[in-house]
């Protein structure tokens, strides 16, 4: 017995070492998403090799993957295995491409009034297909709109149910390997959603961050560890880019509060989102998952009239006397609070969809405004305009325009305000745009 237990060891000791490497590590994939509308997929397998050369198909791939980004590394063994050719296959099975396939063939035709046909196909194309039939060599034309099946002989040979990349490669040794699959695909984007209730007194606010995710890569992400990044991050127009491996780095935590749903940390120059569960993110799904909240966050309200027209540097002084009338009467209603920890929110917040709601007086809440705001980093005041003020009102009128000489021109316009409220006074900031050239005075 001893003897025997000596050579087993000995047997042991001869098998590469690599080939027992995570042996036990469990499959699993991770997603990391950005908000440009990309993600970058890292998918880990199990796949048996034979010693040598070995052809692997890995399928359920992104259908909008970039596959100049691909990058195939097996984590079992990455010095004994080496990828002698890849190749994405994405000639899905379909009827254009079966017809395509069938071309010269055989096939049975079979129309919508039970009429059966039996000949070779000619041509399938602009909703028509030909076929040759009987010993004379006699042509159909044959209306795909009236046919209610075709029978091909068999699958050929190429044609695949789903996107599949395809790799020879060679293995140093037989067994099972764990391989790492990283890769860019389109089709997949999150965005933020947030809901404000602000307070009947205009001075706090409640507020709910959602991220809602949509997917339509072509393939669904099974117990996926997800990942946001929020940010703009840099990409080239065509997105040729190569892969790249996602970096770990041991940065702290923000000092807020865990998220119900994601916890926030910073990662280089953006914010990085990690969900705290696995989720299933189906293909042709839209999920959201709460990230950020706060409540009793301090908060105002202002009003502002601006009816002056915008500078724009022409580069000419614009002396038309009418440029300047716009006819804008409306007064504009914004909320305004800050994202700082002090005020009781302490956390970024990417761009996204802002929806605030108030109550009325019988508790139901009701939507007073709707906006976007962009990528706003904590400790950042955040303005929200939320829409026209019903009762009050602006009037600019030009009173006079004059040129006083070859470059000098004098205007006076006159501000009129109107407050049609029930017993409220308010205050309403009045921006003054001097848009007729650079050097101007207020006299």
């Amino acid at each position: 017995m001893q003897k025997t237990r000596l050579l087993l060891i000995a047997g042991l000791l001869l098998l590469p070492a690599a080939a027992f490497a995570q042996e036990d590590a469990d499959d699993s994939v991770a997603v990391t998403i950005y908000n440009q509308g990309t993600a970058l997929v890292q998918d880990v397998r199990t796949f048996s090799f034979d010693a040598g050369v070995n052809v692997l198909d890995f399928t359920d791939v992104a259908a909008q993957i970039d596959a100049t980004s691909v990058s195939f590394t097996s984590v079992t063994d990455p010095e004994g295995t080496i990828v002698l050719e890849q190749n994405y296959v994405y000639d899905l099975v379909g009827a254009e491409a079966l017809y395509n396939r069938y071309i010269d063939e055989e096939i049975r035709i079979t129309m919508a009034d039970g009429t059966e046909f039996a000949g070779i196909l000619l041509s399938a194309r602009g909703g028509a297909v030909i076929v040759q039939v009987g010993p004379d060599g006699s042509v159909l034309l044959l209306q795909m709109a009236e046919i209610r099946d075709v029978r091909f002989p068999n699958l050929p040979d190429g044609l695949i149910t789903r996107p599949t990349l395809r790799w020879t490669l060679n293995s140093a040794a037989a067994g099972n390997q764990q391989v790492e699959l990283t890769y860019l695909t389109g089709g997949i984007n999150w965005t933020a959603d947030y809901n404000l209730l602000l307070g009947t007194d205009n001075t706090s606010l409640d507020l709910n961050g959602w991220v809602t995710l949509n997917n339509n890569s072509g393939t669904a992400y099974t117990d996926a560890q997800v990942k946001l990044v929020a940010g703009d991050v840099n990409r080239l127009p065509d997105q040729q880019l190569r892969a790249f491996e996602e970096a770990e780095f041991a940065l702290a935590a923000t000092d807020a509060a865990p998220a119900p749903g994601a916890t926030q940390r910073e990662f280089f120059e953006y914010q990085l989102y990690e969900i705290n569960r696995r989720v299933t993110v189906g293909n042709n799904e839209t999920k959201q998952i709460e990230f950020v909240t706060g409540t009793n966050v301090p908060a105002s309200t202002y009003f502002v009239y601006n009816a002056s027209p915008d500078f724009f540097p022409f580069g000419y002084a614009l002396t038309d006397a009418g440029y300047g009338v716009t006819g804008i009467t409306d007064v504009q209603n914004y909320m305004e609070f800050s994202t700082g920890e002090e005020n009781g929110l302490g956390a970024d917040l990417p761009a996204g969809r802002v929806r605030v709601y108030q109550e009325d007086i019988d508790g139901a809440a009701l939507l007073i405004g709707e906006n976007s705001i962009d990528h706003t980093p904590e400790g950042e005041d955040v303005s929200i305009f939320l829409g026209n003020a019903f009762d009050l009102v602006g009037e600019r009128t030009q009173l006079s325009f004059q040129y006083i000489a070859s470059n000098v021109i004098e205007e006076t316009y006159e501000i009129e305000l109107r407050n049609r409220k029930d017993n409220e006074a308010v205050e309403i900031r009045v921006p003054e745009t001097l848009y007729r050239w650079t050097n101007w005075e207020i006299i």
